[in-house]
């Protein structure tokens, strides 16, 4: 069965009530003048006929008319009637039609859409360049046009209960859906009478039969809720609703899962302080039942890692990390699929049972993790794409075909594995439920390259949204339906600002919280981390329009961090209106540094021409000094004049690059550079459509280090540092 006609088959049959009624939508016309006559019930048919109930149905559905008070049931169907009959029944669109190139049907003739819809989707063929319109049908023939029409299941009729129907039949294939679904029984218990033409009656008992046969095919189907998180990276201060928000889903859904793609480490003082082990109570709490790792999980290597995964009430996945040589976590590395999978240990892949239903999910991390983390020499990152074509092959053997890719490889990351390759190199996955690149996937994204849909879904980032994916699988394990959403758990009652928030905190979550772990939090933001000589200048006017010394420190060390990452990073950028707060001279608290960047934006480091910094550096200089821009531009590894005094677009006059470190040269237009910036930028924020352009082709890998954490290692690791102006943004209309 085909990918689209799945999809088709679906609007077909969302229930016998309502799509019926819609589906059906047919008139039983010999001839055009027939269309215009119409009557509330036909004395011609009588509650006695094998097709009083067919015909009763479509007539008090509004769909059937006939002529005057009769509706002539044993009158022949034509080819152009039933071309009509099918296309409203399929709700295909009649109008915007390719020519089917048909000599004997006329353009503007009734029922030129309905044939030229059919022989579009293949349904139909001609005689040559002829339809022949006003022959009628034979019975062989509707065979053919509802099993290819209703999409039923074709296939070779065993043991053949009529004497006129043998396997090497052309229509052989076509009957025996109408016996498998009781949609005929022939015209005698042993005959099927295939050249025997098919009367106006027969043809309603069809097609009300296969509603109903497609009815019940479609009560066959499995329907699960996924619910999905990724990129936490520590944020529990809103716990409390995000565990609301997951009871509320599944008292709505009979048939539920709760994944998690990845980074629950690292980001905000509640990892700092608790090492996973905060977030990982409030996992266990509401019932996680998988997470895959993300490169975060590494970042204190795998002793740290080890406890979290130990006292997890879950599994993990991750099909292409092998612990098998690691000290602290071989015990408990599983280098299987598992149907019988345990809490606190580590597989390839799983079984989830569901409603009686088998699931499988495997995980992927991003193997980018050896360099932008700590995982040590004994973890080895394997081939993703080879692992995962391993374990789709591997369930499928078990006979299990819903599959779930959980990973943390980014949706179009350009670090060399990401799930929109994976989409298209690997064949058999339902769904990829993803992190790792932060992006914000409001409707799923369908990959259609191969035999099967791949619906790939992500929830952002820092727990603002659960993703709820609700699935549609038919018989053969197939995605037949979708429709996914990020629920906003943090989306206030109305627009006030001290409004409630829609989903209240749940109870004995909000009470672990406030007495476990905020108050040890709210102390740690006291910490002085330090001591500034100078006052660090992050007003609003001056970070938006001209050089700062905060701005230098910040791009300093965002372009320290990326170093460490890729050497050959020379320019680092971050945007003004990213900067929220200034910090007077004196001991420097983590609350102020919180201040300062409020908003954890991570690390990206994009590939980027010396044409595209260029262009990027005139937009961020399109309207100053006349006006704040939230998209200028601080900046450390260059300096550039431009004239304020020229317009938009034309204004930069001159870049240098730091290349080696010590020494600024001319930046050369057609030499690529690596730039790190923050992910909200790189993606496209502040209209740097550069820089999108950059990102929808692969050239940003997102290590994805938290700003205000690059910001204190950076300032601690330099104590005598002092921050100042150095000419690295220079207006030579204000000179």
């Amino acid at each position: 069965m085909s990918v689209n006609s799945n999809y088709r088959k679906k609007m077909l049959h969302v229930s016998l009530s309502a799509a019926v009624a819609a589906s059906a939508t047919v008139a039983f016309v010999p001839n055009a003048q027939a269309e215009g006559s119409e009557s509330s019930s036909f004395k011609d048919v009588k509650p006695q006929d094998h097709f009083y109930e067919a015909v009763k149905s479509l007539q008090d559905r509004g769909i059937v008319t006939g002529y005057g008070d009769e509706f002539r049931p044993y009158t022949e169907v034509t080819r152009a009637q039933a071309a009509k009959i099918i296309a409203l029944a399929l709700h295909l669109d009649t109008k915007n039609v390719q020519d089917p190139g048909f000599s004997d049907v006329a353009k503007d003739g009734w029922s030129y859409g309905y044939i030229a819809a059919l022989a579009n989707k293949g349904i139909v063929k001609g005689y040559g360049d002829q339809f022949k319109p006003n022959e009628p049908l034979s019975r062989a023939q509707v065979a053919k046009i509802i099993a290819l029409a209703f999409e039923f299941k074709q296939g070779t009729l065993e043991n053949s209960p009529f004497t006129d129907v043998n396997k090497d039949d052309w229509y052989t294939e076509f009957v025996k859906p109408l016996l498998d679904h009781n949609i005929t029984t022939g015209t005698t218990s042993t005959t099927f009478s295939p050249n025997n033409k098919v009367t106006r009656g027969q043809m309603a008992s069809f097609i009300f039969r296969s509603e109903k046969a497609a009815e019940s095919s479609e009560d066959d189907n499995f329907n699960l809720a996924l619910m999905h998180t990724n990129d936490t990276h520590a944020h529990i201060d809103n716990i409390a609703r995000r565990v609301t928000a997951i009871k509320q889903v599944r008292a709505e859904h009979a048939n539920s899962l709760l994944l998690d793609a990845g980074d629950v480490f690292s980001g905000t003082l509640y990892f700092n302080e608790y090492k996973g082990q905060a977030d990982l109570e409030f996992m266990n709490y509401i019932g996680y039942d998988a997470m895959t790792f993300g490169n975060h999980e590494f970042d204190l290597g795998t002793e740290t890692l080890a406890k979290f995964v130990e006292n997890a009430k879950f599994p993990f996945v991750s099909a292409n990390v092998n612990f098998s040589k690691d000290g602290n976590l071989k015990d408990r590395f599983n280098d299987e699929l598992s149907t019988d999978p345990l809490d606190g240990e580590i597989y390839n892949g799983i079984v989830k049972e569901v409603d009686g239903e088998k699931i499988g999910i495997f995980g992927l991390t991003t193997a980018e993790t050896k360099d932008i983390s700590s995982p040590g020499d004994d973890v080895e990152f394997e081939n993703y794409i080879e692992e995962a074509q391993k374990a789709v092959q591997q369930f499928e053997a078990q006979g299990i075909d819903k599959i779930i890719a959980l990973t943390h490889i980014g949706y179009q990351d350009g670090g060399g594995d990401n799930d929109a390759t994976l989409a298209k190199e690997v064949e058999g996955i339902d769904v990829i439920v993803g992190g790792h690149s932060h992006d914000k996937l409001e409707a799923p994204v369908v990959d259609m390259t191969g035999e099967e849909p791949t619906v790939i879904v992500q929830a952002n980032e820092y727990s603002k949204f659960l993703g709820v994916l609700d699935v549609e699988f038919d018989e053969n394990g197939q995605v037949v339906e979708h429709n996914g959403e990020l629920i906003d758990i943090d989306q206030k009652a109305s627009d006030e600002k001290d409004a409630p928030y829609v989903f209240q905190d749940d109870a004995e979550a909000a009470k672990i919280l406030a007495e476990k772990y905020k108050p040890a939090v709210d102390a740690f933001k006291q910490t002085i981390v330090g001591t500034t000589a100078v006052a660090l200048d992050g007003e609003r006017a001056n970070v938006r329009t001209k050089e700062t010394n905060l701005g230098n420190l910040i791009t300093d060390g965002m372009l320290a961090k990326a170093k460490t990452i890729n050497p050959n990073t020379v320019i680092a950028l971050q945007n003004g209106g990213g900067i929220r707060a200034s910090i007077d001279s004196g001991d420097m608290t983590l609350s102020e540094i919180l201040t300062v960047l409020p908003f954890g934006n991570s690390l990206g480091i994009m590939e980027l021409t010396g044409q595209e910094i260029i262009e990027a550096l005139e937009h961020s200089v399109a309207s100053v000094p006349a006006e704040q821009s939230g998209a200028f531009l601080q900046v450390s590894g260059l300096k550039f004049t431009y004239d304020s005094g020229k317009k938009a677009g034309e204004r930069v006059v001159a870049v240098e690059v730091k290349e080696d470190g010590r020494t600024y040269v001319a930046l050369n237009p057609e030499k690529k550079y690596f730039v790190a910036t923050n992910t909200f930028t790189a993606k496209g924020g502040d209209s740097y459509t550069v820089f999108k352009k950059a990102y929808e082709e692969g050239r940003l890998s997102e290590p994805g280090f938290v700003d205000w954490e690059m910001f204190k290692d950076y300032f601690t690791a330099n104590p005598t540092a002092i921050p100042a102006v150095e000419g690295r943004i220079v207006d030579i209309a204000q000179k």
